[in-house]
């Protein structure tokens, strides 16, 4: 008589095996420690907060007159003075009275035929290479009817890159 009691814990034995691998596996590729030696918390905290001002400009309009957000009209009207007041708002509000130094340099990416073109749309001031910037960007639905050129009249999504760094 064969018995089959030890093929049973052996398959057992095998399969939690490979359950405790894959788990070791997936918590060490998730876990993260940020410590101040091998990474910049400062390019983060400020990559955070410029992706936070991006989104917040991106968010629709609640009125029934027009579901644009603040970003789709300053694209679509390109209207840089507004980008320029608003982004910096958002980004250099502090609980004390103490303002933050940003600058930014803001372009517009687009598809057009078979290529991917950009065009500059705002800045504080040049980028000269010698500051630390950080890059965020956010996709912005653009509905076509009016753009400048070089959009085209077309519903289309564009993606609007914004380098930030501090002075």
């Amino acid at each position: 008589m064969v018995n089959y009691d030890g093929q049973l814990y052996t398959i057992e034995g095998v399969a939690a095996g490979l359950i405790m691998l894959m788990t070791a596996f997936i918590v060490v590729g998730t876990t993260s420690v940020y410590t101040p030696g091998d990474t910049h918390i400062t390019d983060m905290q400020l990559e955070q907060m410029g992706s936070d001002a991006m989104h917040m400009m991106n968010t629709p309009n609640s009125s029934a007159a027009s579901a644009e957000s603040a970003l789709q009209s300053m694209i679509k009207n390109n209207d840089k003075d507004r980008f320029r007041a608003t982004f910096l708002s958002f980004c250099t509000n502090t609980a004390g009275g103490t303002t933050d130094n940003l600058q930014y340099s803001t372009d517009v990416y687009y598809r057009k035929a078979s290529s991917v073109n950009h065009y500059h749309f705002a800045e504080s001031r040049n980028l000269t290479g010698g500051e630390h910037a950080v890059r965020v960007t956010e996709w912005v639905s653009i509905n076509g009817a009016g753009v400048p050129p070089p959009l085209d009249n077309r519903v289309q999504a564009v993606l609007v890159e914004v380098l930030v760094w501090r002075d």
